[in-house]
């Protein structure tokens, strides 16, 4: 059983996310906090009421976290989620409110009252845990393992560019702190494992034709996301960036290979990436690399046993 502490910018990929452990009976969600990102943090904190609400996990603590990055300007990515990051379906006001403290503190709190039991699940910028680590240095240090989705894996092949490196571009300087803190296990579930894992118009199909409260989550806030994923490729098909992260905290057997070294956050002068600092054909790189320690990259992973595993999880 792993007991997770969620951080996200709770938007359409998030919400998938939080229905797929709300399904597993090896996850329990103990508490989330909201962040800037996909769209404001007022909104994020709304939408993490009203999933959780919506997957009957309506006495999970919501505590609002960041409203902008540390250093950087706020950028919001209401192209891709939505107005208000849930695809602007318009749904009912949550039933439940925000606990009142920020999600920084209760990621220091909850670290400190149960050390070495709980995992963090990072999935948005990564202000709240930069500010938490302000606060403690140690803050990470007290969670079993912190799994984020973001970076973009080693440097790749000449010629292969990355998807866009979103939660790290939208708060650098916060992931440099994250990559260079004390910890028992960092993972990282970047965009080179996540952009290939992709929801199909198949099950896309099924999830539509089920009646179980995720299905109906999810086939709600679904069009708008497949609306922006149809520049991308043609189709009307998405990547589970969010759902695999998670996936992968909570069965690590999802991933068929893995890489372990320092993380750098590198700026190129027009978008920040976190590389793992090495080249995917074993060469040597150019860049200085900054001393860190060593995080577990995630650079292959079983995504037909994981769009199998996510599809039934949200029909059965």
């Amino acid at each position: 059983m792993r007991r997770v502490v969620l951080d996200m910018d709770v938007g359409i990929d998030d919400a998938i996310a939080i229905a797929l452990l709300a399904a597993r009976d090896d996850a329990e969600v103990v508490a989330l906090g909201s962040v800037h990102g996909n769209c404001s943090v007022e909104d994020s904190t709304r939408n993490a009421l009203v999933v959780l609400e919506a997957v009957g996990l309506g006495g999970v603590p919501v505590a609002r976290g960041a409203e902008e990055p540390l250093e950087v300007p706020l950028h919001l990515a209401g192209f891709v989620h939505g107005n208000d990051g849930l695809g602007d379906v318009g749904f009912p006001p949550p039933a439940g409110r925000e606990s009142g403290e920020h999600a920084a503190d209760q990621i220091v709190r909850l670290g400190c009252e149960q050390p070495g039991e709980l995992d963090l699940l990072a999935v948005g910028p990564l202000t709240n845990l930069g500010l938490a680590l302000r606060r403690d240095p140690d803050a990470l240090a007290r969670y079993r393992s912190v799994v984020l989705m973001g970076g973009s894996g080693p440097y790749p092949g000449p010629g292969v560019l990355r998807e866009f490196d979103a939660n790290i571009d939208h708060d650098p300087d916060a992931a440099r702190r994250v990559f260079a803190a004390p910890r028992q296990e960092l993972v990282m579930v970047g965009v080179n494992v996540t952009s290939p894992a992709i929801l199909d118009e198949e099950a896309i199909a099924a999830i539509a034709t089920s009646d179980t409260p995720q299905a109906r989550l999810v086939s709600a806030i679904l069009p708008f996301y497949l609306d922006f994923y149809r520049h991308k490729w043609g189709r009307r098909i998405c990547s589970m960036h969010d759902p695999l992260a998670a996936a992968v905290l909570v069965d690590p057997s999802y991933v068929t290979h893995w890489l372990e070294g320092p993380v750098n956050v590198i700026h190129d002068g027009a978008l920040a990436r976190a590389w793992l600092m090495a080249r995917e054909d074993g060469g040597e790189i150019v860049q200085a690399v900054e001393p860190a320690p060593p995080t577990r990259v995630v650079a292959a992973v079983d995504t037909a046993r994981f769009r199998e595993d996510l599809l039934r999880a949200l029909t059965t």
